[in-house]
């Protein structure tokens, strides 16, 4: 691996990794059990701030597990309105699931 691979920085909510690609965010560790993915399937611009706002956001609870299959990988599914409600969910369901994989091993 190169040096600017591990040196490189992801920023971060709440301890976690945050990645995005398009409208897709990656919310967590690939590392560990779960990771959340959000889509953002509408926005509306901003007229004071001059930026797209997230106004649907779509948050899936995944397994990182690569034995399964993609739709078994979908532990929860929900919709929310805004990115921030979003990451509150986003973050709750991933804290929630690593902490019981923890204790189940």
């Amino acid at each position: 691996m190169s040096e600017a691979v591990k040196d490189e920085k992801f920023l971060t909510y709440k301890g976690k990794p945050l990645v995005r690609s398009g409208n897709t965010i990656y919310y967590g560790n690939m590392k560990d059990k779960f990771v959340v993915m959000m889509q953002i399937q509408d926005s509306k611009k901003d007229d004071e701030l001059g930026l797209d706002m997230a106004q649907k956001v779509t948050i899936q609870l995944l397994s990182t597990d690569l034995d399964l299959r993609i739709k078994d990988r979908i532990i929860k599914k929900s919709e929310k309105e805004g990115l921030y409600k979003a990451m509150d969910l986003a973050s709750i369901w991933l804290e929630r699931a690593l902490k019981d994989a923890a204790t189940k091993a």
